[in-house]
C-alpha cells in the first residue's frame, strides 16, 4: 500500500481484513437485505438523469453502480461539506462536511431512481450505520442521499419510512436525504478501483462481496462488464 494515499482507518481495515481472510469466507464481511421494492417511484422520459449517493468508501459503492445495468457512468467523489476543490486529504480529517459519494448517471428508461435507491439500500451499504461503514468511521461515511430533483427528494424520503415501517433492518435507517449541491470528482487514483485492484485484501473482503450480491440479488439489472470512468 501507498501510506500517502490512504487514511489510518482504511490501512487498519486492509490489515484486519488480511488476518480474517486466513479463517472466514469473503462473503462474511458484506450481507445483503432482501428489502420491497420502492411504493414510490417517478418514472421519467429524460434521456439521462443523475443520482449522489454516500454509502462509506466510495470504491465499493461505484463499483455496484458500475455493474448496474442503465448505468452510463459512476465516478467517485465528495458532496456536502464546504470546502471547494477538496482533495482526499483534506475530507479524510472529516472536517470539510463532505462525504465519500459516487455520481452515478442512469438511463431512466433502462433502471428507475426507485431502483437505483433499492440496490443501494439492500447491496451497497448498511443504511443503519451512523457515520460509519464496516471499518472506516467518521462523518466523511456517512450514509447520505444528495438528490438533484424534488421527484427523488420525495422518493428517497418515501422509500426510507417505507422500510423503517416494514422493519427489514434490525435497526432504524440513519441514511440522511438532502438537496444535491456541488458534487467533486475524486482523485483519478480512486476511480475503478475495485476493478484495477481485485486483489486488494481490502476490496477483497468489502467490495467484491457487494458485486457477487448485485449478481445474485438483482440478476435482472446486473451486468458483468462494469463501465468504467477510464474508458470514457
Amino acid at each position: 500500500m501507498n501510506r500517502s494515499i490512504r487514511p489510518l482507518s482504511r490501512f487498519l481495515a486492509v490489515a484486519l481484513a488480511a488476518a480474517t481472510l486466513s479463517v472466514l469466507p469473503a462473503t462474511a464481511a458484506e450481507k445483503a437485505v432482501a428489502i420491497p421494492a420502492p411504493a414510490l417511484d417517478t418514472p421519467s422520459a429524460a434521456a439521462s438523469e443523475t443520482a449522489i449517493l454516500a454509502g462509506g468508501c466510495f470504491w465499493g459503492v461505484q463499483a455496484v453502480f458500475q455493474h448496474t445495468r442503465g448505468v452510463t457512468s459512476a465516478v467517485s467523489g465528495y458532496a456536502g461539506g464546504k470546502t471547494k476543490s477538496p482533495t482526499y486529504d483534506d475530507v479524510t480529517t472529516g472536517r470539510t462536511g463532505h462525504a465519500e459519494a459516487v455520481k452515478v448517471t442512469y438511463d431512466p428508461k433502462q433502471v428507475s431512481y426507485g431502483q437505483l435507491l433499492r440496490i443501494y439500500f439492500s447491496v451497497a451499504h448498511d443504511p443503519t450505520q451512523l457515520n460509519r461503514q464496516g471499518p472506516d468511521r467518521g462523518t466523511q461515511y456517512r450514509s447520505a442521499v444528495f438528490a438533484t430533483s424534488d421527484s427523488q427528494m420525495k422518493v428517497a424520503t418515501a422509500y426510507i419510512a417505507q422500510l423503517d415501517t416494514a422493519k427489514v433492518y434490525p435497526r432504524p435507517i440513519v441514511t440522511t436525504v438532502q438537496p444535491a449541491a456541488k458534487f467533486w470528482p475524486a482523485e483519478a487514483y480512486h476511480q475503478d478501483y475495485a476493478t484495477r485492484h481485485p486483489d486488494s485484501r481490502y476490496i477483497a473482503f468489502y467490495d467484491l462481496p457487494k458485486i457477487a450480491n448485485l449478481k445474485k440479488m438483482f440478476p435482472g439489472q446486473y451486468r458483468d462488464q462494469p463501465v468504467l470512468v477510464a474508458a470514457r
